[in-house]
């Protein structure tokens, strides 16, 4: 049983190696809730550093999102900076976004009531 558990952990860490910043923020627009969406009108950017840095942003209007990588096409409303691998664990669900926050793996600029909000606005994958 344990070698089970062992094996499952394993392909588990494999799986969240897979997914990069590029495959979150390519996705985030089909896994937005438009009822929770409602009138919302925001743009995030996510500043990774790490392996896979750079910058990546949602724009959220009209129950809808689209996202992009590079500068996002308006002035943000909230900016996160994480490192990337710590990011991908925060948007897959391995690590909890608020414990992040209070261990200043992720730092939050702009409009924490967004940062707070953003937790029920995304599916997770």
């Amino acid at each position: 049983m344990a070698v089970t558990a062992v094996a499952f952990a394993q392909e588990e860490r494999m799986s969240e190696v897979q997914m990069s910043p590029d495959q979150i923020v390519e996705a985030m627009p089909r896994y937005l809730i438009p009822e929770k969406a409602g009138g919302t009108k925001a743009t995030i950017v996510f500043d990774l550093s790490g392996e896979n840095a750079g910058k990546w942003w949602v724009k959220i209007h009209d129950g809808q999102a689209e996202s992009g990588k590079g500068d996002a096409p308006e002035a943000a409303n909230l900016t996160l900076q994480a490192d990337s691998a710590d990011w991908v664990k925060i948007m897959t669900g391995a690590m909890d976004g608020t414990s992040a926050f209070m261990q200043g793996k992720l730092k939050i600029k702009g409009d924490m009531g967004l940062a707070i909000k953003m937790q029920t606005l995304f599916k997770r994958p």
